[in-house]
């Protein structure tokens, strides 16, 4: 499918975002929010781009986007979306999020419930429980972080997703990303993923899925329940269970027909 990548002054200028877009400019609007490694492999956006128009911005701090200087939490950056979508003249649209994508998307959908049509929260951060806690990977070792992510370190969705680091352009690219990506989400995960979100969930009035993969060892699957709980309007939960943190890569045809289904339910 045909991707559009344009950068995007947002609040005067002090924001640029830089936006890919998937699928017909006449579509229903749908966000998307990106997890902490950013936006890298995009086919399951080319999955949604079918039937929505797939907005996909890099957050303030990630890729070619800047002004993160300006954002200091969570809510902070909900507001930033809020701009933003002004800025395209899109007053609501369906939101959804992965990881701390899911995190920043729950946060729009709390604070201004009339923003949002329908959410869709993917293995997302932002609660916590000393039960239960969530992986520091800023501290681990790479592979613990990868046997945790992953389902299966042979798979597809792994090869698709590592750097070809036979090429020293590459891997000097993929480096610099990480490190970048790294330094942008510790402002919103260190040393806990809790910013307060579980103050505000219960102001969640859309429609909301929940997906998780079973297997994921960054936020344990258990937390699933505890959005659905937590959120007052309408929820429901889709366990996958040959996926971990990554289930758009690792379940993609089930996930984007689960995707497609429940946003579909809300086409006005």
């Amino acid at each position: 499918m045909e991707r559009e990548r344009y950068l995007l002054p947002v609040r005067g200028g002090i924001f640029e975002a830089e936006v890919y877009e998937y699928g017909d400019r006449d579509a229903e609007p749908l966000l998307w929010l990106h997890p902490s490694n950013g936006l890298m492999r995009h086919e399951y956006l080319d999955d949604l781009g079918a039937r929505f128009r797939v907005i996909a911005p890099s957050h303030p701090g990630w890729g070619a986007s800047t002004g993160l200087e300006q954002i200091d939490d969570p809510v902070d950056m909900a507001i930033y979306y809020y701009d933003f979508l002004d800025a395209l003249g899109i007053s609501s649209c369906h939101v959804a999020g992965h990881s701390i994508g899911g995190m920043f998307a729950a946060e729009i959908a709390a604070l201004d419930p009339h923003r949002v049509r329908r959410l869709v929260l993917n293995n997302p951060v932002g609660l916590w429980r000393d039960d239960a806690p969530v992986l520091d990977f800023f501290a681990e070792d790479p592979v613990a972080v990868a046997n945790a992510v992953f389902f299966d370190l042979q798979g597809a969705a792994v090869k698709a997703l590592t750097p070809d680091m036979s090429d020293p352009q590459k891997m000097m690219q993929a480096m610099y990303e990480r490190m970048q990506s790294f330094a942008a989400a510790g402002k919103f995960l260190w040393p806990i993923p809790d910013r307060g979100l579980a103050k505000r969930i219960h102001r969640i009035s859309a429609p909301t899925l929940i997906i998780w993969g079973k297997a994921d060892g960054l936020v344990p699957a258990s937390y699933a329940q505890d959005f659905a709980r937590r959120i007052s309007g309408t929820s429901q939960v889709l366990i996958l269970d040959r996926s971990a943190h990554f289930p758009m890569h690792e379940q993609r045809e089930e996930w984007s027909n689960a995707v497609l289904q429940f946003l579909a339910a809300g086409e006005t």
